[in-house]
């Protein structure tokens, strides 16, 4: 998913962690580990004028990670902050 300020989130199911990237220069300038393994595309929605980035992080049976049952959500800051 991509922000209209330029930051790129991007979470695999290779390990927990869902990273912020700059678009320009594709360095993380955030990320956050998450409770489970995310199996889903990032999506983002704003609420009383705040930005929130929202991942579904649904584990892994099969590798024996187990299964979670996850919504994460975190508010975002402006891109300049983030950098």
């Amino acid at each position: 998913m991509v922000t209209a300020g330029g930051i790129v989130f991007l979470a695999t199911p290779f390990d927990r962690t869902l990273r912020a990237h700059d678009m320009k220069t594709g360095r993380v300038v955030w990320s956050a580990e998450l409770p489970a393994q995310p199996h889903a595309t990032p999506m983002s929605y704003e609420l009383d004028g705040k930005q929130y980035v929202v991942i579904a992080a649904g584990g892994d049976v099969a590798d024996g990670t187990g299964r979670g049952d996850y919504l994460v959500a975190f508010a975002l800051t402006s891109p300049s902050r983030l950098k």
